[in-house]
């Protein structure tokens, strides 16, 4: 394992939110966001409104910038997120996650909390110097964000469906030249 379960938890859902924002848009109604909650297990205050939603789906665009930018950039970024959200790191427990670290209480706004919760999973990404985890992906027709926690560093596209396409492509081509 490269980061702790938080991190990488983190992680994902920061890279499953960027993402949502490529065609088809996947996150459209609350019960989209409610999905989103629950497969990434957030825990707290989660309104399931269409304010809600707006903020979230706000914060792709800040979390795209992020998860793309270089080191330096992301350490700028970074503070940003936790000197606005006014994040006081703690260790919590919750759920069937063992101690691990908030920075904001479980009150807060979910827009508020993920953004945190990114800035927090990006601080070790920076601090063990990690960047080259997050790339594009290698779908020619695709900027999706790809977060390769791979031992071997092998991943290549950001969804299971560029990775078929690419593939199938490849076959096509080989069938093809044969």
């Amino acid at each position: 394992m490269v980061f702790a379960h938080d991190v990488e938890v983190g992680l994902q859902a920061a890279v499953d939110l960027a993402n949502t924002a490529q065609d088809p848009d996947s996150l459209t109604t609350p019960d989209d966001l409610a999905d989103f909650y629950s497969r990434f297990s957030y825990s707290g205050r989660h309104d399931r409104t269409d304010e809600e939603l707006a903020e979230i789906r706000g914060l792709r665009g800040r979390l795209d910038a992020l998860l793309r930018a270089d080191r330096d950039e992301a350490v700028v970024l970074v503070n940003e997120m936790l000197a606005e959200a006014q994040a006081v790191p703690q260790l919590v427990r919750h759920g069937d996650f063992d101690w691990h670290v908030h920075a904001v209480p479980a009150e807060a706004p979910l827009s508020t909390r993920i953004l945190v919760e990114t800035a927090m999973a990006m601080i070790d990404v920076i601090r063990i110097d990690e960047m080259s985890r997050l790339g594009v992906c290698a779908d020619d027709d695709c900027d999706g964000i790809v977060l390769d926690l791979s031992r071997n560093r092998s991943r290549r596209f950001c969804s299971v469906t560029c990775g078929n396409r690419n593939a199938v492509a490849a076959y096509r081509a080989r069938q093809s030249s044969s």
